[in-house]
């Protein structure tokens, strides 16, 4: 159990280092396209956090662990639409806006509930996996198209910096790390979970899930102690759609993944919470302390749940 134990650590250190390497190396690239901080945070950065979910994901799959492979991905955006988003509120309200809520958070919450419908089937098939990913690029490509100027002061993290061949260097050892990361994390985590005599998807949905979101929990804290509101909820919003639209897609077209009825019952959950957070991020156009506190409490009672069921 130990190591295991310390096997995960390191899995989640890799998976951390990877994803910031990806990040910063993809902005400096990307600030030449001058695209927009909320554009920035639901495409490059998103694409980044969510690299660990992607590795872990389709690793799982491949060797035949169903429940870490889905588990993963909806515990992970239940993490952070629950733990993130309401910590980040805690820490200073969240001012929203209509592009946020109308149209990624609203495409974010019809692809849930798609997903949803089609688990009520037993199975998450190829053809289904092949539309996710379609609908994917085409929200990129009208992101490209619709691409808003950035301002001055959006990245100004990245000033004095420019892209070179170190930071080519730099993205691929993000990729080395995570795709190690993500192996080590799946094979810890099923064999705690045999010695724990829990299910595999409680492992994937509450201990996987959150080491797979460090990134973002990271990226999110930086970017609220920043001031950067927009690239924040982009990144959360564009990290979950990216999970599903991306990373579910591109495994179920790999291969196809059996819906089990603790994935059924973490997909209405899921549903339920984008649904709240959408009506949070509506209601005053912000999401206030309070009601960080609220989503923190029940992505907690949530756990607790899991747990002990």
């Amino acid at each position: 159990m130990t190591v295991d134990i310390i096997t995960f650590a390191v899995s989640a250190v890799l998976l951390w280092f990877g994803a910031n390497w990806i990040v910063t190396s993809a902005a400096l690239i990307a600030r030449k396209f001058n695209v927009s901080e909320l554009v920035i945070g639901l495409t490059i950065v998103a694409l980044g956090t969510s690299a660990p979910e992607f590795l872990v994901t389709v690793d799982a799959a491949l060797r035949g662990h169903n429940d870490i492979s889905l588990s993963n991905v909806v515990g992970s955006n239940i993490f952070n639409l629950g733990f993130i988003l309401g910590m980040m509120a805690m820490i200073k309200p969240l001012v929203s806006n209509r592009t946020i809520v109308y149209r990624d958070g609203l495409l974010l919450f019809l692809t849930t509930a798609c997903i949803l419908a089609v688990a009520f089937t037993g199975e998450l098939g190829r053809i289904f996996g092949g539309a996710l990913l379609a609908l994917l690029i085409g929200y990129l490509l009208y992101l490209g198209m619709k691409r808003e100027n950035v301002g001055d002061d959006e990245l100004d993290d990245l000033d004095g910096k420019e892209a070179n061949w170190l930071h080519a260097l730099l993205l691929l050892g993000g990729f080395t790390a995570i795709a190690g990361g993500g192996h080590l994390m799946v094979t810890a985590a099923t064999s705690i979970a045999a010695k724990l005599g829990v299910s595999s998807w409680v492992i994937g949905v509450t201990i996987v899930a959150a080491g797979t979101s460090l990134p973002e929990l990271v990226t999110c804290l930086a970017a609220s102690l920043r001031g950067k509101n927009e690239m924040l909820l982009g990144n959360l919003i564009g990290s979950d759609f990216f999970n599903f639209a991306g990373v579910l897609g591109l495994t179920c077209l790999l291969k196809p993944l059996p819906v089990s009825h603790e994935a059924l019952s973490g997909l209405m959950v899921l549903v339920a919470m984008v649904g709240l957070v959408l009506i949070l991020l509506r209601t005053g156009w912000r999401v206030s302390r309070w009601e960080g506190a609220l989503l923190v409490a029940i992505n907690l009672a949530r756990w607790s749940r899991d747990f002990m069921g």
